[in-house]
């Protein structure tokens, strides 16, 4: 127990106690030696006389345990601060003396519920009044892909800056992360045009300077050229550079390639922006870039190391567990009073 690293401090004092008399100390030098009083040193020697290991132990304290209304910790916590506060949710500090408890109190009550007062997330329910067959075409895709064709979520990841930082950026060091300025020099845009290959993870990419239903038709001829007589099933969503009279003629005179739409604000279902996710994470965000060009160069980079240790996205839900879990969401939302 005195050698033990995660022990008590209390548990070490006592054993100190009981060793110390074990090597015939008088009560009064264990008391200095191990800096309590000697009555306490008297206690805990007859505790381990009488019950032995087991009396160096803490007994349970009188009375009877304190109660917390966690029900009632739980409606505050609920129910919307007033506008008197001026604040938008609770804080444990500003909660405590509301429901008379201390801040810790309403800490571990907040953590045994899950419930998390700063946190708050985004959603959109969609729209599209073909919501359910869009989920079912499009989920069906990926769980049962067509033989002999190939499956890819397609879409583009516009104005990524080229940010030059101010300074040099300072390496990671042994107790130090990576350090960078706050500010940065602008260099221009570029948009990237990405095609997720989903049965394998392999990745076809376009960078562009603008953003128009003309660069999307280059991109899709040059899919054309990369799947050449090859049956190709993309997966896009509803934007509008999508949809232009040009690019449903250019679709129509190919008829191998077929389209399937998300739904509105359905841009979820599209594997492919998993992988956007992934570059923003690992290349453009913390990346330094002295233009437009040298932005478009590192990404082509990342796409094609990307391709050399690729692996697809396994998508495991069905369409019914996802249409209903939509449902659970919007009958929740709809019976609140907010």
């Amino acid at each position: 127990m005195t050698r033990s690293a995660t022990g008590a401090a209390a548990a070490a004092q006592r054993a100190r106690i009981v060793l110390l008399a074990a090597d015939g100390e008088a009560n009064q030098v264990i008391a200095e030696r191990v800096g309590v009083s000697r009555p306490t040193v008297n206690l805990w020697r007859a505790r381990y006389v009488e019950q032995g290991m087991a009396g160096l132990a803490d007994e349970p304290r009188p009375g009877r345990p304190r109660e917390v209304d966690r029900a009632a910790i739980l409606t505050a916590t609920l129910t919307p601060p007033p506008a008197s506060l001026g604040v938008t949710h609770w804080s444990s500090r500003l909660l405590a003396p509301r429901v008379g408890v201390d801040h810790s109190t309403v800490a571990q009550v907040w953590k045994q519920y899950g419930i998390r007062p700063w946190k708050a997330e985004t959603f959109k329910f969609s729209t599209d009044p073909e919501l359910e067959a869009k989920v079912i075409d499009v989920v069906g895709l990926y769980l049962a892909p067509p033989e002999d064709a190939i499956v890819l979520c397609v879409d583009e990841k516009s104005q990524i800056q080229a940010l030059d930082r101010t300074q040099k950026t300072l390496p990671m060091q042994p107790g130090h992360a990576e350090q960078r300025t706050h500010d940065y020099v602008r260099h221009g845009t570029a948009t990237l045009f990405a095609a997720l290959e989903v049965a394998t993870g392999q990745v076809t990419g376009l960078c562009k300077q603008r953003h128009r239903h003309q660069e999307f038709l280059v991109f899709l001829k040059h899919l054309a050229r990369a799947y050449p007589e090859v049956e190709l099933h993309l997966v896009m969503d509803n934007y509008a550079t999508h949809k232009t009279p040009g690019v449903k003629a250019w679709l129509a005179d190919h008829p191998r390639i077929h389209v399937h739409f998300t739904p509105t604000s359905g841009s979820w279902l599209n594997l492919v922006e998993v992988w956007f996710g992934i570059i923003e994470r690992q290349a453009i965000r913390r990346g330094s870039f002295t233009s437009a060009r040298d932005l478009t160069t590192k990404i082509r980079t990342f796409i094609t190391g990307w391709n050399h240790r690729r692996h697809p996205f396994i998508w495991t839900k069905t369409p019914d567990q996802i249409l209903s879990k939509i449902d659970r969401k919007r009958k929740h939302v709809s019976s609140t009073g907010h």
